[in-house]
């Protein structure tokens, strides 16, 4: 919990209370005349584009495809080539979901994958492997294709549906109905993480800030993630990177300044209002916003090293950093941040006396030996994790 003044200018939340509201019962003849007026209800049309047309759709620049659109890219070699063996045999592909957010510019809300593995494949940038039925077209890239199986996948069509714009009468009720139609588009097959819905529906300006943040390389080398120098290959082979899961961390120390207004909603609610919300803040508060994280992180990183955020037990060569340790040790370094150069000072006292013996010193009492342990996630929890971590860090500012 961060006081007031604590928080830097245009730094505002305030968690709806009647978020979880249950809507009262309303007579037939209501939900009739809601019907008859048309409210909730998706405009759309049906398009279909052959195959071979796609790569210059989508370098036209009328498609938005943004890499950090929705989720990672999670398609290998293998799945691409699956697909593309299905338009050889002509199998059904299902459509692919555009919303028209000006006309004739669309967002790609369902279809990302497809798009990319045929883009890809048109511009020979990988070789189908892993095929069931055609085997022996494996090691090949489209140029390389017997004429006829060439032809037959220009052939191939892809099938759209496309919301169009005049599906809303604002731009508040578009961001809804997009909300609505990417939740049931996704409520099937490969379920996203709760991270993945927020950058696809809430992709704004403090979003994008989150995915910069991520890229800090003493925050991922405490988390123990993969750098962005390493490659794209190296990065999607971490399940947390590709579930977004290092960009969540980086808007829970966000959020997390105003943890005392989470409430029995949950977190992920919580994180979802902030967003939202922080979305609008203002170039100059995010600007401060930024410089405050990798301010922290930098602290944090010079003073314990890249175990900062693994608990204090008798094993910690493991490396499993988290949460309930970054929450709290985030918070109480970037409320001390003006105090930077006194912990230096005592940095390497601090690290010493901070797991000496495997124990913290300032967690002594009996009823808080399992404060680090998996069963204290609560918003108590948190704040007496952070009471101890400000204790510690108190007795070395003069």
């Amino acid at each position: 919990m961060i006081a007031n003044s604590d928080l830097i200018l245009g730094e505002t939340f305030n968690f709806p209370e009647n978020i979880d509201t249950i809507h009262e019962s309303v007579s037939d003849r209501e939900i009739n005349e809601k019907y008859k007026k048309g409210e909730i209800r998706i405009v759309t049309e049906q398009a279909r584009y052959p195959l071979d047309s796609i790569p210059t759709m989508l370098d036209s620049k009328k498609y938005i495809l943004d890499p950090e659109y929705q989720r990672r890219k999670r398609w290998d070699d293998i799945r691409k080539s699956r697909l593309i063996e299905s338009f050889i045999m002509n199998v059904p592909i299902p459509p692919i979901f555009l919303y028209e957010i000006d006309y004739s510019i669309y967002e790609v809300m369902d279809g990302q994958q497809r798009l990319t593995t045929i883009y890809d494949f048109y511009n020979d940038k990988f070789q189908l492997q892993g095929l069931q039925y055609w085997r022996e077209l494996d090691g090949r890239n489209y140029t390389n294709l017997p004429e006829q199986v060439r032809k037959g996948i220009d052939r191939r069509y892809l099938s759209s549906i496309v919301l169009l714009q005049e599906t809303a009468k604002s731009e508040e009720e578009a961001e809804e109905l997009k909300r609505i139609v990417f939740e049931r588009l996704n409520s099937g097959g490969e379920k996203l993480t709760p991270q993945e819905t927020r950058n696809a529906l809430q992709n704004g300006k403090f979003n994008q800030l989150c995915i910069k943040l991520s890229k800090n390389e003493a925050f991922r080398k405490m988390w123990y993630f993969p750098l962005e120098s390493e490659g794209e290959e190296k990065l999607l082979e971490n399940e947390y990177y590709k579930k977004m899961e290092d960009v969540e961390l980086v808007l829970r120390f966000f959020a997390y300044r105003h943890f005392d207004k989470l409430k029995s909603t949950g977190v992920d609610k919580f994180l979802d209002e902030y967003l939202k919300q922080a979305n609008s803040y203002s170039d100059q508060t995010m600007k401060n916003l930024e410089n405050l994280f990798n301010d922290t992180i930098d602290i944090i990183y010079q003073i314990l090293g890249n175990k900062a955020f693994i608990p204090p037990k008798e094993d910690r060569n493991k490396n499993t950093p988290l949460k309930i340790v970054y929450d709290a040790m985030m918070q109480v370094f970037a409320r001390k941040i003006h105090f930077k150069n006194e912990l230096l000072k005592y940095k390497e006292v601090i690290k010493r006396e901070m797991y000496s013996d495997e124990k913290m010193l300032y967690v002594a009492e009996e009823n808080d030996r399992f404060l680090f342990e998996g069963r204290y996630t609560t918003r108590k929890g948190l704040e007496t994790r952070i009471r101890y971590f400000d204790n510690f860090l108190q007795k070395y500012i003069k």
